[in-house]
């Protein structure tokens, strides 16, 4: 669109045919929405009575100069399109600020796991169920990513590196870790490097080798970690001393299915693993252990004890 058909425009001395072409631009239903907005504008109230015995007082009461000065006047319709166009200006900025502000965010549905490169090639594996977000214009600045769910992270060697949830923030410089927060756990586990964990105002520092859990908001004991990787980022997922509740939990992310308890106690711990890939052997390891029975129906699965059927 050129500048002059806009000029033209906001001064009302477009012809026809010009009009028609400024009208098939993709900016015009922008400007003419501005524009819009800017004609409903109203002048505040004016008061003649008021302001003419404001005058008379402070004319009466300063001394006369008779010597007459030009006065000019300058027509409100020579503002109007400079008005228009400084509109259109912060109003393009306005939405340009807006748009690089906005963050980034990457949603893994039931069953499925992502791969994420960041913006300084750090590398993030979203497990099922899980969500990560982040600002890349600001990146280099701040390197912040806000989790809900569980995330494995490769972090590139840098300044500070920082996993926001929302029971503690995770800070790095360079190392591998996996933050795991689902309800009624959050879990910090260091494969490599030194993790800084903060949680309800205190600080604990994960070496190479170690975890960090809260239960129900309790923190309990350290677990260390059995491989060089999180379990699920190979199609499988374990636990130490996990309550039930939490691993059935799990077990629906992984394979997409709900699982209907009865008669069991949630809270009672498990100590294994199960397959991501295979949803009747992912059942098996649980049963078996637990003496426990399941029946699949389609998408539902029900899980009881053996004394219960």
């Amino acid at each position: 669109m050129k500048d002059n058909f806009l000029a033209k425009w906001l001064n009302d001395e477009l012809e026809s045919s010009e009009l028609q072409e400024l009208q098939k631009t993709p900016e015009f239903e922008s400007y003419n929405k501005i524009i819009s907005t800017l004609d409903k504008l109203e002048a505040p109230a004016f008061d003649e009575k008021a302001a003419f015995a404001s005058f008379k007082s402070n004319y009466l009461a300063t001394p006369q100069i008779k010597e007459e000065k030009e006065t000019k006047v300058i027509k409100m319709n020579v503002w109007k399109p400079i008005l228009r166009i400084a509109a259109v200006v912060v109003l393009a900025v306005g939405f340009y600020t807006y748009f690089n502000t906005l963050d980034t965010s990457v949603a893994t549905d039931l069953a499925q796991m992502s791969e994420i490169t960041l913006p300084d090639n750090s590398e993030v594996i979203v497990n099922a169920g899980s969500e990560i977000s982040f600002n890349k214009n600001s990146w280099n600045e701040n390197r912040e990513v806000n989790l809900k769910g569980e995330a494995f992270f490769k972090v590139a060697k840098g300044q500070k590196f920082d996993v926001v949830t929302t029971d503690g923030i995770v800070s790095v410089l360079g190392t591998q870790f996996n933050v795991n927060n689902r309800e009624g756990l959050f879990q910090v586990t260091c494969y490599e490097g030194l993790v800084s964990v903060a949680h309800k105002g205190q600080v604990t520092k994960l070496p190479a080798g170690t975890a960090f859990t809260v239960l129900n908001g309790e923190v309990v004991s350290k677990e260390s970690p059995t491989t060089q990787v999180p379990s699920w980022t190979i199609n499988e997922s374990s636990f130490k001393s996990m309550p039930l509740g939490i691993v059935i939990a799990e077990l629906e992310r992984q394979h997409n299915v709900v699982i209907e308890t009865q008669n069991l106690d949630l809270n009672k711990n498990f100590t294994g693993n199960f397959s991501n890939n295979d949803v009747n052997l992912a059942l098996k390891s649980i049963s078996i252990p637990l003496n426990l029975i399941f029946d699949i129906q389609d998408k539902k699965v029900i899980l009881y004890a053996e004394n219960n059927k």
